[in-house]
């Protein structure tokens, strides 16, 4: 699928050399990036990909075992490359790097990070300005709004190339007020949030004038993602959560529901890791499930879509979120979800007609959901993984997803 980006109404550009720019790529929980990063090839776009970390991360994915072939890293030559590249920025451009030196400087005196973190991305805007330069890139897309943001916009102050971001949450909700973000959406030609919900959050802390730039667009899944005919339910019930092992996936409180479940039958899978791993594991000898609670520890797409198909039904109990991939992807399979009434859920799952919602936190109610759903026909759970499926498709291929991103790109370019 290859088309014609001449003007802002053209889906995209054959040939027209953008770049992606992540903290940490390849990386588990960013098969999304990778996901929107191949479909724009697919559309015609050369897309280099950079990063500030990762080349030396374990990655499980074959895919991703060849994305971080093909990823250039801004750290990985140590101190040495980045004040040659500082150096060479001072003598080739010494107003627009004093100007970006400041930058940096005001975004340090509140924010997540102290000084010396921004005099670093300053000089790794400096470093990747000189790549972009070399491989004649003309937009720059950041995923997520802290550092790598911060790093683009420094970079467009040095002179490089317009830019753009990625605001995912829930990180960037609870940090807003230090993380520079009136200033990087105010420089940035547009800011792309993943739910209504996060264009909302971050209104909240932009002036008025800049809230056209905020625009929605999903995350993506292949279309490899989308069951033909939905797996057959397994004959004994299984639950299955994906997601790190951390404080926002609510994992605990979803322990305390199954441990209330009257179901000695149902078997349950946390698929993941992370660092409430020993809590977690802790919490499931005290509860006494041991023998119905099953950790698998990190897992590559292949394995993750093997589960849901053999799941009756996902449960992402979450406290926190943006919008969850893992409940795209178990609707695009044919699965109905249990989750929470928080962030973009609610724009994704109807309740009662794809899945269940739920108050976040809330166990007793999480535990009673669980035993309805799983007193539920199957025929009705195959209804629902139906309805699931089709509203999955509408919103979240990759495809789609790709043409609006490059319906963006063109209109960024078109405005100049």
């Amino acid at each position: 699928m290859t088309a014609s980006i001449g003007g802002a109404g053209d889906p995209a550009q054959s040939g027209a050399r953008i770049a992606y720019l992540v903290n940490q790529y390849p990386k588990v929980s960013h098969t999304f990036i990778r996901r929107e990063i191949l479909a724009l090839e697919r559309l015609g776009f050369t897309v280099r990909r950079f990063a500030i970390r990762g080349w030396d991360a374990e990655v499980v994915d074959p895919l991703d075992h060849a994305e971080q072939a093909q990823t250039r890293y801004v750290l990985k030559d140590g101190l040495g490359p980045l004040a040659a590249a500082v150096a060479a920025n001072v003598v080739r451009r010494p107003g627009a790097a004093w100007a970006a030196l400041k930058a940096a400087v005001a975004m340090s005196r509140k924010s997540v990070r102290p000084w010396p973190f921004h005099l670093i991305w300053f000089a790794e805007a400096c470093r990747l300005r000189l790549w972009l330069e070399d491989e004649n890139v003309s937009h720059l897309h950041a995923h997520f709004g802290t550092n790598s943001a911060d790093v683009a916009h420094l970079l467009w102050v040095l002179g490089g190339p317009r830019y753009s971001f990625t605001v995912h949450g829930p990180d960037e909700f609870d940090q807003a007020p230090l993380l520079s973000l009136p200033r990087k959406v105010a420089g940035a030609a547009f800011v792309v949030a993943i739910s209504n919900f996060t264009r909302s959050q971050l209104m909240r802390f932009l002036p008025p004038q800049d809230w056209p730039k905020l625009k929605v667009v999903h995350c993506g899944l292949d279309e490899g993602f989308f069951a033909k005919e939905p797996a057959p339910l397994p004959q004994a019930p299984v639950l299955l959560c994906i997601g790190r092992l951390s404080s926002q996936k609510g994992h605990l409180p979803l322990l305390e529901a199954f441990a209330r479940l009257d179901r000695p039958d149902v078997k349950l899978i946390l698929a993941g890791d992370g660092e409430f791993r020993d809590l977690i594991d802790g919490r499931i000898r005290t509860l006494g499930l041991q023998g119905r609670v099953h950790v698998t520890g990190w897992i590559g797409s292949d394995e993750v879509r093997r589960l849901i198909t053999e799941a009756t039904m996902i449960v992402q109990p979450s406290l926190a979120e943006g919008l969850p991939v893992v409940l795209m992807e178990a609707m695009a399979q044919g699965r109905p979800v249990i989750s929470t009434y928080i962030a973009g859920i609610p724009e994704l799952v109807e309740d009662g007609k794809t899945g269940w919602l739920v108050p976040a936190g809330d166990s007793e109610t999480l535990a009673r959901v669980m035993q309805v759903a799983l007193d539920t026909p199957s025929e009705r759970l195959v209804e629902m993984g139906r309805a699931g499926a089709v509203r999955a498709r509408e919103r979240h291929h990759i495809d789609a997803v790709a043409v609006q991103l490059s319906q963006h790109f063109a209109a960024a370019r078109d405005r100049g």
